[in-house]
């Protein structure tokens, strides 16, 4: 007889017990520190210090110690904040969807568990960060107060403006490496924060669209929940708009990189247009937000190129 097994159950038997269990445990981990966040944030944060590294005229090479401090510092801070985030947020994630899944939800951790991996990986990021700049630890603060603090524990379940307040921490990751290289905050540097802070309003709204009702369920006073399509849709087109004119201050990246974003800023200004005609919100909501992610790594990524090209 043919055998009937499938690949995955094939593979499944010759691993051992040991071996799943630490995958999954590996799994769990990366859940609890919401890896995706942390992976999209260090584009920026790398994209920061490699620009801070091109306009101070300083060497790549000769600093990694510095870059390797910077990343695993940002990192660590940003992991440690959303595992506090998911300690916290423990008793609404269960109504949404795309959070019940979480292992302080299934109980793979514990509340102080994980609590505190959060706040030992704070901690151990902070420390890396000193020992790059004071400016870059003093900048990973801020973004640990506000996120766990002003966004978390705050605004997010009081009022609608929470996602603006939750785009301060959002913002600043390419400070982090920006100032790990030079402490001084440049106009580079502050466009850099200002392209992420704008970014994510019309980002996380595209998503609250999408999760509406999970969001109505959990009491959650997003703007879609309180204020309705419409509103949200003329305040992400406001946001998308006011990204028009901020890739010209970066105009020594070349005349390249200028044509590049405002192709990227006019092409998302009339995907936000379209959404006053068509009549399904959430397949629009769907495309903003697929678009957005594209932008925001497209931008990033083509700051860096156009310095080597």
């Amino acid at each position: 007889m043919p055998n009937s097994r499938t690949a995955g159950e094939t593979a499944m038997s010759e691993q051992g017990p040991h071996e799943i269990t630490k995958a999954s445990a590996w799994k769990d981990f990366l859940a609890l520190i919401k890896i995706g966040i942390v992976n999209s944030n260090m584009i920026t944060a790398f994209a920061g210090l490699w620009l801070a590294f091109y306009f101070s005229g300083q060497s790549f090479l000769a600093s990694l110690d510095t870059v390797v401090f910077a990343l695993v510092g940002s990192a660590l801070v940003m992991a440690g904040s959303c595992a506090v985030n998911n300690y916290y947020d423990r008793d609404i994630d269960p109504i949404m969807e795309r959070t019940k899944n979480r292992p302080t939800v299934t109980g793979k951790y514990e509340p102080n568990q994980a609590l505190w991996i959060g706040i030992f990986l704070i901690v151990l990021g902070m420390a890396a960060l000193l020992m790059t700049t004071m400016m870059a630890a003093f900048i990973g603060a801020i973004g640990v107060f506000s996120y766990v603090f002003l966004y978390t524990m705050w605004s997010k379940r009081r009022y609608t403006i929470n996602t603006v307040i939750g785009s301060i921490p959002g913002a600043v990751p390419p400070l982090i490496g920006w100032t790990a290289v030079d402490p001084h905050i440049t106009v580079q540097a502050m466009v850099l924060f200002m392209i992420m802070f704008i970014w994510q309003p019309p980002h996380f709204l595209a998503l609250a669209m999408k999760r509406v009702e999970e969001y109505r369920a959990a009491n959650i006073p997003m703007l879609p929940v309180v204020r309705g399509f419409a509103m949200t849709k003329r305040q992400m087109m406001v946001w998308v708009a006011c990204l028009l004119p901020l890739p010209f201050y970066l105009y020594d990246l070349g005349i390249g990189f200028l044509i590049l974003a405002t192709v990227l800023n006019v092409g998302w200004i009339a995907l936000a247009l379209s959404g006053f005609k068509i009549k399904d919100d959430l397949v629009w909501a769907k495309w903003m937000f697929i678009y957005s992610l594209n932008y925001l790594t497209i931008l990033f990524v083509s700051m860096i190129l156009f310095t080597i090209v």
